[in-house]
């Protein structure tokens, strides 16, 4: 089975950290993965994003140009990327900071109030690991355990203070999903 997923917004947000983690943890897990960042040399502000690609057969290709799925959090990505995933895929987005809900009917989508829960965790930071949590919930490539292991392996010890709070993010991001599953 191989999963895509393209994640998006401005650089500063945790795009590139969430893409890297999510393919350490499927790395961790004996997965074949890609993991392809783009970013405009302005980074900090400007529109970034990365692919990542999970299989369990060696990976042809790291570009997706029919991603599975979206993982998005501002509205341009959200305008640059929506028509892009594949008919019964997946959009989650971060509701906090895009004001439009994305309009197609043949995906799932999964309104995600990422930097308001985070305010409210006590760490605008982890915004991104909301979003992580979400998009774990509905598609669960990787389990959310693996990527607390992951993250402790991979960040410097000097933040390892902030693992609590990645993942209380985490969770709470899946909890969201679980509520528009049941809803939906």
């Amino acid at each position: 089975m191989v999963h895509d997923v393209i994640i998006s917004g401005f650089g500063g947000q945790g795009v590139l950290s969430m893409g890297e983690l999510l393919a350490y943890t499927a790395m961790h897990q004996g997965k074949n993965v890609t993991w392809l960042p783009a970013y405009g040399p302005e980074q900090r502000g400007g529109t970034s994003y990365c692919t990542v690609v999970i299989s369990d057969e060696p990976v042809a290709s790291p570009i997706s140009s029919e991603p599975e799925a979206i993982i998005v959090l501002n509205r341009p990505s959200l305008e640059r990327f929506e028509s892009q995933v594949r008919a019964g895929g997946f959009i989650v987005y971060n509701s906090s900071l895009i004001d439009v809900s994305p309009t197609r009917k043949d995906v799932r989508v999964v309104a995600v109030p990422a930097n308001a829960i985070a305010d409210e965790i006590g760490a605008t930071t982890v915004a991104n690991m909301v979003m992580l949590g979400a998009f774990l919930e509905v598609l669960p490539v990787v389990s959310r355990d693996d990527v607390m292991k992951s993250l402790a392996q991979t960040i410097s010890a000097r933040h390892h203070n902030l693992l609590p709070l990645d993942e209380q993010a985490l969770k709470r991001g899946a909890e969201v999903a679980q509520k528009v599953g049941k809803s939906s």
